[in-house]
């Protein structure tokens, strides 16, 4: 897929993991498949695999980020694999530091380090896992300034990340609103938004993060990612069935009751609805869902409209066998328009 206005090479795409627990299952069962899905990803020519940090979710088993990473890296061979990403008011910078240092060291040239300002769980979950009771997300600027001064230390610096110093660890910034763009632009990192769940600020973020963005040792100039829950099978039908299950665990989160990933349900397909370039500006979330032939088209027009320099996938279906299936369809797909 390519963009005149932006665009003048062929677009990655990457696969974003939340390592799902269905139900009637676990999360033995969600790290295994999560494995078999890097490893057919991998194979299929995707970019990278990334896995997401929530906590208290009874559908999520990605909450240890880094241990599903050294999972994921150990049984694959050239995938980038990261984190998108690492919820940094949870955590000492210092502490991310050294498990990304560590995963580097491990699988040299592979390892992305996405970082995010929201705590990727509720309320209460939130302040349990913080590391002070004075930790805010307001200070996520101040906190990525600090981790990558373990990164890349000064000399006489008293406090250093070992294995992380003076290793090379591509940072991206992660928002769902306008904040995260200001500090990726800023920083002169990446910047990845969350289009999949929150796209309603998605272009004037974009916008902002394009405008103001200050070139870096790491970035010469910006680079979006845009997430895109995507849900296909061999006909539009099968696949408006299989997006059910993502329907009905995002109502549910909606509500404050998280639950595992649910089967299909006939019930649910009526609210399933098509993708519309017209209305991105005031979508919740972007969606593709149907065939090859369908998806294309959409991702097509979505890449078109917003210029974005890699889509990131996300799919939440209840059966492996065809959540594999819908990634495959997706690589097909990208080979032939993206």
């Amino acid at each position: 897929m390519k963009c005149a206005a932006y665009n003048t090479e062929v677009v990655p795409v990457s696969v974003l993991d939340l390592a799902p627990i269905t139900q009637g299952s676990d999360a033995a069962v969600a790290l295994k498949h999560s494995l078999d899905l890097a490893q057919h990803a991998e194979r299929w020519g995707y970019s990278r695999y990334w896995v997401a940090e929530h906590h208290n979710m009874p559908g999520i088993a990605s909450a240890a980020t880094a241990v599903v990473i050294a999972h994921i890296a150990g049984g694959t061979r050239t995938i980038r694999v990261g984190a998108g990403g690492v919820m940094l008011p949870n955590h000492a910078p210092l502490v991310v530091a050294e498990q990304f240092g560590t995963l580097e060291s491990l699988f040299p040239g592979r390892i992305d380090l996405g970082l995010g300002r929201a705590p990727g769980t509720d309320h209460t979950t939130a302040a349990a896992l913080r590391r002070t009771l004075g930790s805010d997300p307001d200070a996520f600027p101040h906190d990525v300034l600090e981790l990558l001064s373990y990164l890349h230390p000064e000399n006489g610096q008293r406090v250093r990340a070992v294995p992380g110093a003076g290793l090379t660890i591509p940072i991206y910034i992660l928002g769902s609103s306008l904040f995260g763009a200001q500090v990726a632009a800023a920083l002169g990192v990446p910047f990845a938004f969350a289009s999949h769940f929150a796209a309603m600020q998605m272009t004037q973020a974009v916008e902002i993060y394009r405008a103001r963005f200050q070139p870096s040792a790491q970035l010469a100039r910006p680079y979006v990612i845009l997430g895109v829950n995507v849900v296909a099978a061999d006909t539009d039908d099968a696949a408006r069935l299989l997006a059910t299950s993502g329907r009905q665990a995002f109502a549910s989160l909606r509500l404050g009751m998280p639950i595992q990933l649910p089967p299909p349900s006939r019930e649910w397909e009526k609210d399933v609805a098509g993708f519309d370039v017209d209305r991105i500006d005031g979508a919740q979330s972007i969606a593709f869902v149907g065939s090859a032939a369908t998806i294309g088209g959409g991702m097509q027009a979505f890449v078109d409209r917003t210029g974005a320099d890699e889509l990131i996938v996300v799919s939440h279906i209840y059966h492996h066998a065809a959540r594999l299936r819908s990634y495959e369809i997706v690589a097909d797909v990208a080979r032939e328009r993206v």
